[in-house]
């Protein structure tokens, strides 16, 4: 079976040029078929107060109204998205910069009212693997933003992470998938003060007892979930760590597998 990469990158690398640059270089140098999720919530932030819009977390999540999402629209899909899309072609990299509504290809719905209401906030139902895999075997390289839609032309937003890891399960049809998950740290830590205490493999037994030694908490529980809920829907491997893990020459991440 054929592999594909699908690698995520958050606000704080989009926000620094060096860093975003060395990036792409690495990612145009990565072999084979991959596809390049990306966020951009520090760069809304930042452009919304200029307009005068409070930018409201809750639980870390984003609550989008008709406003928020009009910003959403504007810096996702367009400022940070074809930034990124000039650059890589810049490294001979043809790729093409889309939203969950381009080809169908993410399907989602409005978040439900419960304690909050997160506005439009969309859940991923959906992904249109056939449609997205053209792109593919016509060798563009596909780069998302965090936006979808409800198929009754409703844009959406929607977490960059999960984008990446329903993307990879939805291609799993075809592909032998892989996420890599690119932040500011060098992996999972045993300990949050040692940035070197990376823990290189990490499967469902390994992160039970994480979770009973209380080494895993806070921020990194809701990304973990997500990991092995893309482990158990199909997805090979996934990779966390900074962007070098990218390189050859870089061994110091953390790769989790059932």
């Amino acid at each position: 079976m054929k592999k594909l990469s699908i690698v995520k990158i958050g606000g704080n690398i989009i926000e620094d040029e060096t860093a975003l640059n060395a990036f792409l270089k690495l990612f145009s140098n990565l072999e084979g078929y991959k596809i390049l999720v990306h966020g951009g919530g520090k760069r809304a932030t930042n452009i919304a107060s200029r307009l005068g819009i409070e930018s409201k977390m809750v639980y870390g999540r984003r609550v989008t109204n008709a406003e928020t999402l009009e910003v959403i629209t504007m810096v996702y899909g367009g400022l940070v998205n074809k930034n990124i899309v000039a650059r890589l072609q810049a490294l001979q990299v043809d790729a093409i910069g889309l939203t969950g509504a381009d080809i169908n290809s993410i399907m989602s719905e409005k978040r439900p009212i419960k304690d909050v209401d997160f506005g439009f906030v969309g859940d991923v139902k959906q992904v249109n693997h056939n449609g997205v895999n053209k792109l593919i075997e016509a060798n563009f390289t596909p780069v998302f933003c965090a936006i979808t839609h409800d198929g009754h032309g409703q844009l959406l937003n929607t977490n960059a992470d999960t984008i990446a890891s329903e993307i990879a399960i939805g291609m799993s049809h075809i592909f032998e998938t892989s996420i890599y998950y690119c932040f500011e740290l060098n992996g999972v830590l045993r300990d949050v003060h040692d940035k070197n205490s990376v823990i290189k493999h990490m499967d469902t037994n390994l992160y039970a007892e994480l979770l009973a030694e209380g080494v895993v908490s806070d921020g990194m529980l809701p990304k973990l979930e997500n990991c092995f809920h893309a482990l158990r829907h199909g997805v090979k491997t996934i990779n966390l760590g900074n962007t070098s893990m990218l390189s050859q020459e870089n061994d110091s991440f953390t790769r989790i597998t059932l």
